[in-house]
Order: structure tokens, then C-alpha cells, then sequence
């Protein structure tokens, strides 16, 4: 891999392909080298000038076009990722039976990086016995065929089949220029719960105690989770600011006790929970009615708190057999011990499968991108996860917790 990624980028003709325009900025702005391989009908949504200008390369739709430079070979094999945004149901049929009519299908064919499909189609069509055919028979050989969003079509249409946001697209080009291998179908089968988010403890109408945490790494969970297969849950807090991940099922909450309630139900009947949410450890033991004044003097009201119940502590008491439980320690080393020693504290005191351990910190862990810090085992095994993108970290967590569900067999 050279200096600048080298990304194809092939547009299908779907009325999503306007989106491709988002995921062109997002992954020059972020340094690759992209090159946009449309198909006809994509021409006709979004004109080749327009991702000529946000390519700095030119476009080009059919074989006969630099014939001497064999780009119809050229464009794959240089090529160190191929995404397919949006990929009609066409698009998926030619990839899936090795039509090569176009440079974007001799493309699919020469390429031997990884290849990813973003579908985008009406529900019906997502859901028709040849696409998903086509998809089984794409993902067989090694393609990465990512479940579409559930939300507003065309017309007045609304169900799965909406293209994942751009955002979640350029972070799953991250995630596999990174890793190649990050999202096999390993987890199908398996009901996951994930937290994610900062619980706020409302002090007033106006006022509440809160935390740093954005709930990108319990969103990143979600995302890898579902791509790999799982039936995915995520309970948020706070996290209007982010798209939810294609595939998750989303419950909203706000306080501590709201995000308890929520994960107990979906907790029922899961294969594995896990719980990334910052929770509030305290919550003001009364809630004022009114916005709390200032007075004429000096004086500063005393706020009264008190304990907020310990979400993961319950899990582990009313846990079913088998069911996995995944935990995640924000720590600080202090007088008594460093990170280390307080994650290993913490994974023996509460009695979860996993531990994720991260060392926080101004630029660190919270409300950033990237992620760093330790995965603990039960069974004493420790390992160090480099600083990478959020979703690295997730792929890591869910190749130990695929691992425990071979091992233990925990899936529906």
C-alpha cells in the first residue's frame, strides 16, 4: 500500500447515488487517493463533473476509454479497496454472475483487495429470494455485503433498504483498509444488546450532571456487530449527533435509571451484553422543579447526591447460562495503582466475561475518533489493542467474544 490509499469508488444508478458524493469527501478529506468508477445510470443522478472536482481524477464509465493502459485491469488491481456505493439490485446480480460490461464490473472482477457493497434498494427488492441469493453467493467469496439502514425510500415508501449513512461508509473503508479480515459473518444467529452514550442526571429543568462520553465506541460496536451478522440492539444516551448504525435496532434513553430499565428488558432473552454507556454513578437525590436562581448574596446551593444502582452488577447477578457479558472501565492511575491495576480490580469485582480497559484523559477515549487501551479475560488472558480507529477496537472485541461464542455455543 502506497503513501495515500488507493480507493475505487463505484457508484451505482440508484437514487442514493447522490450520497456517493458525501463518501468521496469524506475519504480524500481523510487522505485517500480515490477514484470513481460510475456505471451509466449513475451518470444520469450525478454528473461525471462533480466527482471529477471532488476526485481530481477523471471519469470514465466503459472499457474502449485508454485502451493502451488497460484500465479495465488497471482499475482493480492497483487498487487497495473497492466500494460500491450504493449497489442497486443490478449491480449486485452482475457482481454476483461475473458480468463484465462496464469498467465498474471489470473492475469487481480484477480487484484483489477488499470489495464492499453498500446496498440501497427498495425493501422488497432487498428482501426478493434472488438478491438475497446474490448476496449469499457474493459474501461466500470473501465480498463484504453490508446490511442497508431501515428508514425513509423513494416516494412516500419507508422499510430496510436505505442507503448507511456516509459517515458509517468512510469509517467501514477505515475499518478495512486497516483490517481486511474485520467483518466475516461470524456473529449470525446472535442477539447482542449494546450501551452506548453519557447518561444525564437532571438537576433542574435547565441544568443536569453529565459526562464526556460522545458514544462513538458503543456505536462503533454496534456497526461491526451488525455487519457481522448479529441482531443488534443498541440502547443510546445522548447520541443525537451521530447516525445510527445501519442494521441496530435503536432504544433512546436519558438517566441512569432509564438506560437500567431499557437493557434489563433487552437483556432477556441476548446472547451477549454489552455495556459501553458512561453511567452515572450518582444522581441528585432531589429534582428541583424550577430552574434553580441565584440569590441577591453570596450563597451557593448545596446539591444533595445519591447512588445510582450498579447497571452491570445486576446484569452479572440475573445473567441466564451462557449469556456473555462485556464490560467497559474508563480509568485513571492514582496513589493506589495504575490503569492496569484498577482494571484488573475492577474485571474480578465484577465478574464479567470481558473488559475493556481504557486510560482516559484530555484527547483521550472520549469525544475523539480514535481508541487505545486493554482487553482483559476472565480467564487471565490480557491484551494490549493499539491506538486505531473506535471501530478497530470494536472489531477486537467481537473477535474474543466470536471465540466465546464457539467455545460456549451461546446463540439463539
Amino acid at each position: 500500500m502506497g503513501t495515500r490509499p488507493r480507493v475505487v469508488l463505484g457508484v451505482g444508478g440508484g437514487i442514493a447515488a447522490y450520497k456517493a458524493c458525501e463518501v468521496l469527501r469524506g475519504l480524500t478529506e481523510s487522505g485517500h487517493d480515490v477514484r470513481v468508477v460510475p456505471t451509466d445510470a449513475a451518470l444520469r443522478f450525478v454528473g461525471a463533473a462533480t466527482f471529477e472536482a471532488l476526485s481530481g481524477h477523471p471519469v470514465h464509465t466503459g472499457v474502449f476509454t485508454d485502451v493502451p493502459e488497460v484500465q479495465h485491469v488497471r482499475v482493480g488491481q492497483e487498487a487497495d479497496l473497492v466500494l460500491v456505493v450504493p449497489a442497486t439490485a443490478d449491480l449486485l446480480a452482475r457482481a454476483a454472475h461475473g458480468i463484465a460490461d462496464d469498467l465498474l464490473t471489470t473492475t469487481l472482477l480484477t480487484a484483489r483487495c477488499p470489495v464492499a457493497f453498500f446496498p440501497a434498494m427498495h425493501t422488497e427488492m432487498w428482501e426478493h429470494p434472488a438478491t438475497r441469493d446474490n448476496v449469499a453467493s457474493l459474501r461466500s467469496r470473501g465480498a463484504v455485503v453490508t446490511e442497508p439502514d431501515a428508514g425513509r425510500l423513494t416516494g412516500t415508501d419507508t422499510g430496510k433498504g436505505r442507503l448507511a449513512d456516509p459517515r458509517e461508509i468512510v469509517d467501514v473503508a477505515r475499518l478495512l483498509l486497516a483490517r481486511p479480515a474485520a467483518l466475516p459473518r461470524d456473529l449470525e444467529g446472535v442477539r447482542v444488546v449494546i450501551s452506548a452514550g453519557g447518561t444525564r442526571e437532571p438537576l433542574d429543568p435547565v441544568r443536569f450532571l453529565g459526562n464526556r462520553s460522545s458514544g462513538k465506541q458503543g456505536y462503533a460496536l454496534a456497526r461491526v456487530a451488525a455487519q457481522r451478522g448479529a441482531e443488534v440492539t443498541l440502547v443510546a444516551a445522548h447520541t443525537v449527533a451521530l447516525p445510527d448504525p445501519a442494521g441496530a435496532t435503536v432504544v433512546r434513553v436519558s438517566t441512569a435509571e432509564e438506560l437500567r430499565v431499557a437493557v434489563e428488558a433487552e437483556a432477556d432473552d441476548a446472547d451477549v451484553v454489552v455495556m459501553a454507556a458512561a453511567v452515572a454513578d450518582f444522581r441528585p437525590a432531589e429534582r428541583a422543579e424550577h430552574k434553580i436562581k441565584k440569590s441577591d448574596d453570596t450563597s451557593v446551593p448545596t446539591v444533595e447526591l445519591t447512588r445510582n444502582p450498579d447497571v452491570l452488577a445486576g446484569l452479572v447477578r440475573t445473567r441466564r447460562p451462557g449469556q456473555l457479558l462485556v464490560g467497559f472501565a474508563a480509568e485513571t492511575g492514582d496513589e493506589h495503582g495504575g490503569v492496569l491495576d484498577h482494571g484488573r480490580a475492577k474485571l474480578k469485582r465484577k465478574g464479567v466475561d470481558l473488559l475493556v480497559l481504557n486510560a482516559v484523559g484530555e484527547g483521550r477515549a472520549f469525544e475523539v475518533d480514535d481508541n487505545t487501551g486493554w482487553l482483559l479475560s476472565s480467564d487471565g488472558v490480557e491484551r494490549r489493542i493499539p491506538l486505531g480507529a473506535k471501530s478497530e477496537l470494536a472489531a477486537t472485541v467481537w473477535d474474543a467474544v466470536a471465540e466465546l461464542v464457539r467455545d460456549t455455543g451461546a446463540r439463539h
